[in-house]
Protein backbone atom coordinates (compact mmCIF):
# COMPACT_ATOMS: atom_id res chain seq x y z
CA UNK A 1 0.00 0.00 0.00
CA UNK A 2 2.87 1.80 0.65
CA UNK A 3 4.61 2.03 -2.12
CA UNK A 4 1.64 2.48 -4.32
CA UNK A 5 0.97 5.33 -2.40
CA UNK A 6 4.37 7.30 -2.81
CA UNK A 7 5.87 8.53 -5.54
CA UNK A 8 8.51 7.04 -7.18
CA UNK A 9 12.10 8.29 -7.00
CA UNK A 10 14.08 10.11 -9.36
CA UNK A 11 16.46 7.58 -8.51
CA UNK A 12 19.16 8.33 -11.78
CA UNK A 13 18.54 11.88 -11.29
CA UNK A 14 19.62 11.91 -7.26
CA UNK A 15 22.32 9.92 -8.14
CA UNK A 16 24.04 12.05 -11.17
CA UNK A 17 23.43 15.10 -8.75
CA UNK A 18 24.89 13.46 -5.96
CA UNK A 19 28.30 12.69 -8.35
CA UNK A 20 28.65 16.20 -9.71
CA UNK A 21 27.98 18.24 -6.57
CA UNK A 22 30.39 15.71 -5.03
CA UNK A 23 32.86 15.91 -7.32
CA UNK A 24 32.58 19.66 -7.22
CA UNK A 25 33.12 20.00 -4.08
CA UNK A 26 36.09 16.93 -4.14
CA UNK A 27 36.86 19.71 -6.85
CA UNK A 28 37.49 22.48 -5.10
CA UNK A 29 39.47 21.15 -2.29
CA UNK A 30 42.00 19.72 -4.78
CA UNK A 31 42.05 23.15 -6.35
CA UNK A 32 43.09 24.59 -2.69
CA UNK A 33 45.99 21.67 -2.33
CA UNK A 34 46.89 22.55 -4.84
CA UNK A 35 47.55 25.98 -4.68
CA UNK A 36 48.98 25.32 -1.06
CA UNK A 37 51.60 22.99 -2.89
CA UNK A 38 52.37 24.93 -5.63
CA UNK A 39 51.96 28.79 -4.89
CA UNK A 40 52.39 28.52 -1.08
CA UNK A 41 54.92 26.08 -1.50
CA UNK A 42 53.91 23.88 1.55
CA UNK A 43 54.69 20.16 1.53
CA UNK A 44 51.88 17.69 1.17
CA UNK A 45 50.89 16.77 5.08
CA UNK A 46 50.81 20.86 5.59
CA UNK A 47 48.93 21.30 2.50
CA UNK A 48 46.46 18.67 3.21
CA UNK A 49 46.17 20.34 6.64
CA UNK A 50 45.49 23.52 5.25
CA UNK A 51 43.23 22.38 2.54
CA UNK A 52 41.29 20.90 5.31
CA UNK A 53 41.28 23.76 7.27
CA UNK A 54 39.35 25.87 4.45
CA UNK A 55 37.07 23.17 3.90
CA UNK A 56 35.60 23.17 6.87
CA UNK A 57 35.66 26.91 7.25
CA UNK A 58 33.64 27.20 3.63
CA UNK A 59 31.09 24.21 4.88
CA UNK A 60 30.58 26.00 8.07
CA UNK A 61 30.60 29.40 5.97
CA UNK A 62 28.10 28.46 3.19
CA UNK A 63 25.97 26.27 6.32
CA UNK A 64 25.69 29.74 8.35
CA UNK A 65 24.34 31.88 4.81
CA UNK A 66 22.15 29.30 3.94
CA UNK A 67 23.95 27.91 0.81
CA UNK A 68 25.00 24.48 1.27
CA UNK A 69 20.92 23.70 2.40
CA UNK A 70 20.25 24.95 -1.13
CA UNK A 71 23.03 22.75 -2.15
CA UNK A 72 22.19 19.80 -0.51
CA UNK A 73 18.68 19.99 -2.17
CA UNK A 74 20.04 19.47 -5.01
CA UNK A 75 23.16 17.69 -4.06
CA UNK A 76 21.62 15.11 -1.98
CA UNK A 77 24.09 12.32 -0.74
CA UNK A 78 26.98 14.26 -2.55
CA UNK A 79 27.00 17.09 -0.32
CA UNK A 80 27.87 14.36 2.80
CA UNK A 81 31.38 14.74 1.57
CA UNK A 82 33.36 14.23 4.73
CA UNK A 83 35.02 17.44 5.63
CA UNK A 84 32.01 19.91 4.60
CA UNK A 85 29.60 17.56 5.48
CA UNK A 86 30.57 17.61 9.17
CA UNK A 87 31.23 20.80 8.96
CA UNK A 88 27.88 21.29 7.79
CA UNK A 89 26.50 18.69 10.81
CA UNK A 90 28.45 20.67 13.48
CA UNK A 91 27.67 24.38 12.71
CA UNK A 92 24.06 23.45 11.52
CA UNK A 93 22.50 23.00 14.82
CA UNK A 94 24.34 25.14 16.33
CA UNK A 95 23.15 27.89 14.20
CA UNK A 96 19.76 26.44 14.73
CA UNK A 97 19.36 26.16 18.94
CA UNK A 98 21.62 29.55 19.38
CA UNK A 99 18.36 31.61 20.65
CA UNK A 100 18.39 28.94 23.10
CA UNK A 101 21.62 30.38 24.58
CA UNK A 102 25.53 29.00 24.73
CA UNK A 103 25.61 26.07 27.07
CA UNK A 104 22.18 24.68 26.68
CA UNK A 105 21.53 25.69 22.98
CA UNK A 106 24.40 25.86 21.03
CA UNK A 107 27.42 23.63 23.35
CA UNK A 108 24.82 20.57 24.09
CA UNK A 109 23.55 20.76 20.44
CA UNK A 110 26.08 21.25 18.56
CA UNK A 111 27.30 17.72 18.38
CA UNK A 112 23.90 15.74 18.43
CA UNK A 113 24.27 14.27 14.72
CA UNK A 114 28.01 14.59 14.57
CA UNK A 115 28.72 13.21 18.00
CA UNK A 116 28.19 9.59 18.10
CA UNK A 117 30.09 9.65 14.56
CA UNK A 118 32.62 10.88 16.53
CA UNK A 119 32.38 8.45 19.51
CA UNK A 120 32.40 5.44 17.14
CA UNK A 121 35.14 6.24 15.05
CA UNK A 122 36.99 7.12 18.12
CA UNK A 123 35.97 3.51 19.52
CA UNK A 124 36.62 1.44 16.53
CA UNK A 125 40.37 3.01 16.15
CA UNK A 126 41.01 2.30 19.67
CA UNK A 127 39.88 -1.20 19.15
CA UNK A 128 42.21 -1.78 15.54
CA UNK A 129 44.82 -0.64 17.55
CA UNK A 130 44.53 -2.87 20.60
CA UNK A 131 43.81 -5.56 17.70
CA UNK A 132 47.08 -5.00 15.68
CA UNK A 133 49.12 -4.75 18.82
CA UNK A 134 48.00 -8.12 19.96
CA UNK A 135 48.89 -9.70 16.36
CA UNK A 136 52.70 -10.08 16.14
CA UNK A 137 54.33 -9.10 13.00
Amino acid sequence: MVEKASPNSPLWKDMIFAFLIGGAICCVGQCFRNIFTDTVGLNKEQAGTATSVVMVFLGAFFTAIGLYEKLAKYGGAGTLVPITGFANAVSSPAIEFRPEGIVTGVCSKMFGIAGPVIVFSTVCSVIYGIVLMLIPS
